[in-house]
């Protein structure tokens, strides 16, 4: 399937938001994902990954998750320098303002001619956390978090009761929870502690486990895994196909 590409700049309630939108070619409706970066945003990995899902016949929504905190366009390296003001990033930018980024990709894909009416969400790292997140808007019917980080911390700034994990009861679509036993930066318990409240909030969720490191989605870089990432395309591809 061919696809196009292009740019919306969407106004959120902390500024505009550049959003990549990558969806097939020619006339059609298709459901709509929205792609969330890891803290580096969209960079050369993250736009294959969502170019990839788009030649799947989704129409699929990049935005840069820090829009406040930097230029329109800002791409951060993945070295030292890139991974010290992604993590600053992070940790200055808190969790409800990416509710308003939801609602303001939710309400601009109800307005395209493209759009089907259905949405799922997807993402890497935090962009996993923020995938997760975006399942507590009511409109999203599946959700892929890969690897998410912070679930179970406190890293990501957030008002007495809207931590992520708080708001189990908001999530009504499907969530696809996969992890690496070697990844660092969530260790055993820490995913224990998620599969626990995710099972005793009685939701519906299938969760894998994989021998891989941290980021063996993206394909660069020594802990890109080739194997374990064809599987998570074909596990959310599965999940998005029964769903949306």
């Amino acid at each position: 399937m061919l696809i196009q590409s292009h740019i919306a700049d969407l106004q959120t309630a902390t500024g505009t938001m550049r959003t990549y939108v990558h969806r097939p070619a020619g006339e059609g409706r298709f459901p709509a994902v929205l792609f969330y970066s890891e803290i580096f945003q969209q960079t050369g990995p993250i736009e294959r990954a969502a170019r990839f899902l788009a030649g799947h016949g989704y129409a699929v929504l990049v935005p840069e998750v820090f829009h406040e905190l930097n230029p329109i366009g800002t791409v951060l390296a993945y070295d030292d320098a890139g991974r010290d003001k992604g993590n600053a990033d992070k940790s200055a930018k808190d969790v409800q303002g990416y509710d308003s980024d939801n609602r303001a990709m939710i309400e601009y894909v109800q307005q395209q001619d493209w759009f089907n009416g259905n949405i799922g969400a997807m993402g890497f790292c935090i962009g996993g956390h923020l995938a997760f997140r975006a399942a507590l808007q009511p409109e999203i019917k599946a959700t892929a978090c890969f690897y998410a980080t912070d679930l179970h911390t406190q890293v990501i700034p957030n008002q007495p009761g809207q931590h992520s994990m708080e708001r189990l009861a908001d999530i009504k679509g499907e969530l696809l929870m996969i992890w690496g036993k070697q990844d660092n930066h969530i260790p055993t318990a820490g995913r224990v502690k998620v599969y626990q409240e995710l099972t005793d909030a009685n939701l519906s969720f299938t969760w894998h486990e994989f021998n891989g490191q941290h980021a063996f989605m993206r394909d660069e870089g020594e802990r890109y895994d080739p194997q374990l990432a064809a599987t998570g395309y074909q596990l959310a591809l599965q999940l998005f196909g029964r769903t949306l």
